[in-house]
């Protein structure tokens, strides 16, 4: 299990769903990404892509305009 960041602030949707989705693409199962974002889209949008690819958030934290959001990396 390896730790993994993925700078996706300044973009708009559907970027940071598309980024993190080629980030995971290349990571093994049980790694975790966190995703640093600033669109407030991606508070919904990433949670609910993982849902529907088996990966688990384990965290959402928002501090002034930025978001950061962990994923722990599911079996294929």
């Amino acid at each position: 299990m390896s730790d993994h960041r993925l700078d996706a602030r300044r973009m708009l949707c559907p970027m940071p769903v598309i980024r993190t989705q080629q980030a995971i693409e290349q990571l093994e199962a049980g790694d975790i990404l966190t995703v640093l974002c600033t669109d407030p889209g991606a508070i919904h949008d990433i949670p609910a892509w993982c849902r529907v690819n088996g990966h688990e958030i384990l965290r959402i934290e928002e501090q002034d305009r930025e978001i950061n959001i962990s994923i722990r990396v599911g079996e294929e």
